[in-house]
């Protein structure tokens, strides 16, 4: 079953300049695919045009169909209920993600109330599970408010609050990017748990290629708003065809060649 289908899809800034390009991609239920590209090549945009989240001033023209449900000049009536039932949304930077006046407990109590119909002790006894989930068991973290956290916590919080509606569709935009590298490793591995445990459609975008071939099975490469490239994961390393491409993959390898030599 398709769950996400993007055809066509343009997205346009003020002044009529473009983001993002004639871009189309069918996204199953219970698969992989990843976005990639450097800051600014309309991978973190089109995360948002698929989920109706565009900010203000910005244009999507085309089709996105989630879940049979047009996107694109869709009633926003109709897209409120898609979002945690059928899709949610990982940000890159939890701090802002996050309510910074809210409890995380609370944060995470909402969404479980709303889509699950949850009360009283079911309520907290759901909001325990969900923060032991991604391994935030401490009684302490559901009383904190984002700033008493780190940020790995924090991420970890935004991702237990993401899955907590039991989403067919996680959309991951540069989830680690804001972390150091320890933790970067702990929130791909948990990451990939979780999707691999609950079944779901992961549409995972990074710049890294090394972090997004391990994450996925297919790859869409954008550059200037642009499909420049896409493939299965083992097609796109092996054999590149758009210069874009291959520096990405010569620079991930010359990267990985520089670690192994320390």
């Amino acid at each position: 079953m398709t769950l996400l289908s993007v055809s066509s899809l343009g997205v346009t800034a003020p002044g009529g300049r473009a983001l993002v390009s004639d871009l189309s991609f069918d996204l199953a239920a219970g698969k992989r695919l990843g976005l990639i590209g450097e800051s600014g090549s309309g991978k973190s945009v089109t995360s948002l045009a698929v989920t109706g989240l565009l900010g203000a001033g910005l244009v999507a023209t085309g089709s996105v169909l989630l879940d049979g449900v047009q996107v694109v000049g869709g009633a926003e009536r109709r897209l409120v209920p898609l979002r945690g039932r059928v899709a949610s949304v990982v940000f890159q930077e939890p701090l802002t993600a996050l309510d910074p006046l809210m409890r995380i407990g609370k944060q995470l109590a909402e969404p479980l109330a709303r889509h699950r119909a949850l009360r009283g002790a079911a309520l907290r006894v759901a909001v325990s599970e969900a923060l032991a989930e991604v391994s935030l068991d401490d009684a302490r973290i559901a009383r904190a408010y984002p700033h008493e956290i780190s940020g790995g916590q924090r991420q970890r919080a935004a991702i237990a609050i993401a899955l907590s509606s039991r989403p067919q569709l996680l959309i991951a935009d540069e989830p680690t990017t804001a972390l150091d590298v320890t933790v970067q490793a702990q929130i791909v591995s948990l990451l990939d748990n979780l999707v691999e445990a609950r079944g779901m459609a992961l549409l995972f975008i990074s710049h890294d290629l090394a972090v997004v071939s391990a994450m996925t099975n297919d790859l869409i490469v954008m550059s200037a708003g642009v499909a420049v490239e896409r493939g299965t994961v083992a097609e796109v390393l092996s054999a590149p065809k758009d210069p874009y491409t291959a520096q990405l993959v010569r620079s991930a390898r010359d990267l990985d060649a520089m670690l192994g030599e320390r």
